[in-house]
């Protein structure tokens, strides 16, 4: 089966103070996005840097997600470290999704310049922060996720097939 993991960082969404509308956000993309069976394995949690990296490492490691989407944690504010936890567990950064989520991103909101979204890959898990605002979260995926497909085959992890309805994936004629 494939393995989808979806972080939430969240003080307060961790905490039950509201409801994660992001995670939900992320899960149902995937859903729209892959014909592909797969199955979500889902955490909401503080932002607390170690508790980040110690869950994605767990998703990569443990739970053999073969693509990790955090939602939270991407601006600059002092609790906002996701990126930074991304980069401690990866073996390679993927500057690239950041760049093109950023770009997007700016059609809607000037704000979007103190986003820092990024990628990266541990072991044949591929990462991705996302920003945490459900409408964005769209927005940033429908521009990225066309490549995540190929990306996953590169790293050797499973074959996702997408719903060409909703999202077409590009993977290089052979």
């Amino acid at each position: 089966m494939i393995k989808i993991g979806v972080i939430t960082a969240s003080d307060r969404a961790s905490a039950g103070i509201y409801e994660d509308i992001s995670g939900v956000a992320i899960q149902e993309t995937m859903k729209d996005y892959l014909k592909s069976a797969h199955e979500i394995v889902y955490r909401c949690i503080p932002d607390v840097q170690s508790t980040i990296e110690a869950t994605i490492i767990e998703l990569c490691d443990k739970e053999g997600c073969c693509l990790v989407v955090t939602t939270g944690g991407t601006g600059p504010a002092l609790r906002d470290v996701t990126p930074e936890a991304t980069e401690n567990v990866c073996e390679k950064m993927m500057p690239g999704f950041g760049e093109l989520m950023r770009q997007v991103s700016l059609k809607y909101v000037p704000t979007a310049i103190l986003s820092r979204q990024t990628a990266g890959i541990r072991g044949k898990s591929l990462i991705i922060n996302l920003p945490g605002k459900p409408k964005s979260i769209r927005e940033c995926l429908d521009a990225v996720f066309p490549a995540v497909p190929y990306c996953i085959d590169l790293i050797e992890g499973p074959y996702l097939e997408c719903n060409d309805e909703v999202i077409k994936a590009f993977r290089p004629k052979q």
